[in-house]
């Protein structure tokens, strides 16, 4: 939130999805976790955008 309040209102949507994709990088490093869930409520369109970004389209063949 306090990273958001230092943003002009225009450029928002954008540092949003800087946010998200950092997120789920650092997800990936954890141990187990084989997967996310992204709701992009009424922003739909920016979830293949957001996948590209941290890496998980075209589809990773997971470890064994």
């Amino acid at each position: 939130i306090e990273r958001m309040k230092g943003v002009p209102k225009e450029k928002q949507p954008e540092e949003g999805i800087k946010i998200c994709v950092e997120t789920i990088q650092k997800l990936k490093e954890i141990p187990g976790v084989r997967g996310i869930h992204v709701m992009a409520i009424e922003w739909e369109e920016k979830v293949v955008e957001i996948a590209k970004a941290a890496g998980l389209l075209p589809r990773p063949i997971p470890n064994s």
